[in-house]
Order: structure tokens, then sequence, then C-alpha cells
């Protein structure tokens, strides 16, 4: 199962990406599904058993993002 992390701005996808990454965890930039938003922008995708880790992360971080979504459920 995968779950998507949406962010307002670039430079958080990319930050978001980086920390995970730094911590072992599988992360790729992926753009945002249309059923989510009908801007572009950038997503950014990880495995959802990873989900509670990778929300502690984006927080110690203090990086910012917009919303978790669970990619099976769309």
């Amino acid at each position: 199962m995968s779950c998507l992390a949406t962010f307002k701005t670039t430079s958080m996808a990319l930050m978001f990406e980086r920390a995970c990454r730094g911590a072992g965890i599988s992360a790729r930039i992926a753009p945002v599904p249309r059923k989510l938003s009908s801007s572009c922008g950038l997503a950014c995708e990880f495995p959802c058993e990873a989900r509670e880790a990778v929300e502690s992360l984006a927080r110690d971080s203090k990086i910012d993002v917009g919303s978790y979504h669970d990619m099976d459920a769309l």
C-alpha cells in the first residue's frame, strides 16, 4: 500500500522526500493526482506502513504537510 503527502510548496515536498530518505523510509516525489487537486503540484509517495514515523518525522523537521492520503482509498 502506498500513501501520499501533499504540500503547498515545492520546497516542502523536496524537504519531506530528503528527510524520509535520510531516515531510511522509501519516498519519491510524484505529481498530485487530479482526484485531490485541479492545480498542478508536487506530492511525495511513501509506504503506508511508515505513516506514523513519517508524520512524526515531518513534525520534528518542521515540514508543513498539507494532507496525507491513502492511495488505495482514492
